[in-house]
């Protein structure tokens, strides 16, 4: 029977590792499955040696204080691997740890899929001649990234993004208010300033701040915050506090970030997979990112970034379908103006809606789905059940 290691890492890739595990067993049902796993995967019946939090590292400075850490994960796991080895190896996203493990396991006959392709179109180019001597196959969730691989001699299977199977456009706001006890009337803004604390201590004081500019300019406005894990909500409570957002109220929620952007006239949040969230229920948003210093003075200094934009909505659509803006530009007097102008603009929201419209139908395929037929096509052949042999 097929033995199959995966390594996720964060709660994304758990998710994608889950819907993976599931749809894999559909045409295979006695595949097992070990390796690096969450609470998803583990449900599936994945066998976790580590947990996929132990991956969640971001940034360039912001790794090199868990490197030990991390070499050590990478060498006990490569070790029993080797040991027995898998009859295939998944790794999903995290590629800085995945892509060095399945270049080292493919060396020596283990074949290698990864899952997520890394934006090797946008930034660190040199990694996709990692991409081709690691990966048998790569899986991208996005249309531009097969054909970018598929240039540079990469095996590459666009799949659809998984997202967009799950997020339908929500038409208006009032069942996603009544679920959080908002006001059925007036202007609602859902503030998301990213799901890691460094996110939340870079953007947190910001878009409180902008809050406090928007308070004398918008009569009524409200506004939603999403708490991605209860061990942030100190730090953005502290971060949001009524002396910081000029008396705007706030609402705090844990979890529930579709149904606060489901009730949002605009949403201001961090870059990230949450902006496709927000593009998939087809709401406006105002984009912002700031990268730690020395992450940022690095991408500068080697021209590391090669990308126009950076939000995905307009990495997608290949133009600038709604404000980003980076480091200083992220402060509270434009980030502010930009929420202003959505909210003053209904035909350009009408505009987006259709644009959005179209861009979440071209990622509705099925992606757990295709996704799996691409890792069964690279593990090759079928298995014999019985003795559990591949024909």
């Amino acid at each position: 029977m097929p033995r199959i290691a995966i390594v996720a890492g964060e709660l994304s890739g758990d998710r994608l590792g889950a819907g993976l595990i599931r749809a894999i067993r559909e045409h295979e049902p006695a595949t097992t499955f070990v390796g690096i796993a969450g609470p998803g995967m583990r449900a599936e019946g994945c066998d976790a040696w580590f947990d996929s939090d132990e991956l969640a590292v971001m940034g360039l400075a912001e790794v090199v204080a868990h490197l030990p850490r991390l070499r050590r994960i990478a060498l006990e796991l490569e070790a029993r691997l080797i040991e027995d080895p898998p009859d295939l190896f998944v790794g999903i996203d995290v590629p800085d740890f995945n892509l060095r493990l399945e270049r080292r396991l493919k060396a020596r006959g283990i074949r290698t899929v990864h899952y997520v392709s890394p934006s090797v179109w946008a930034w660190r180019p040199g990694r996709v001649e990692v991409l081709r001597a690691a990966c048998d196959r790569v899986l991208c969730l996005l249309p531009f990234e097969a054909d970018f691989l598929h240039r540079h001699a990469v095996p590459a299977t666009f799949v659809g993004h998984p997202l967009a199977d799950t997020i339908r456009a929500e038409a208006g706001p009032a069942p996603a208010r009544q679920a959080l006890d908002l006001p059925a009337a007036g202007p609602v803004l859902a503030v998301l300033p990213g799901s890691r604390a460094g996110e939340v201590a870079r953007l947190g004081p910001v878009f409180a701040a902008t809050l406090g500019w928007l308070s004398g300019r918008i009569p009524g406005l409200e506004a939603v915050v999403p708490v991605a894990t209860p061990a942030l909500r100190a730090r953005i409570q502290d971060c949001l506090a009524p002396t910081a957002t000029g008396g705007v109220p706030v609402r705090l929620v844990d979890g529930e970030a579709r149904t606060a952007m489901a009730a949002a006239d605009v949403v201001l949040l961090a870059s990230g997979t949450a902006t496709l969230e927000v593009m998939l229920v087809n709401r406006p948003m105002v984009v912002a990112y700031r990268l730690a210093p020395v992450t940022h003075a690095l991408l500068k200094t080697f021209r590391l970034v090669r990308t126009q934009y950076f939000a995905l909505p307009n990495v997608l659509a290949g133009e600038r379908l709604v404000p980003e803006l980076l480091q200083g530009a992220a402060n509270p007097e434009a980030l502010g103006a930009e929420v202003l102008d959505w909210i003053g603009s209904p035909e350009r929201r009408a505009a987006l809606h259709e644009r959005f419209t179209e861009l979440a139908a071209g990622l509705r395929l099925g992606a757990s789905a295709r996704a799996a037929e691409a890792v069964l096509e690279v593990l090759g052949g079928s298995y014999n059940r019985h003795a559990g042999q591949r024909t």
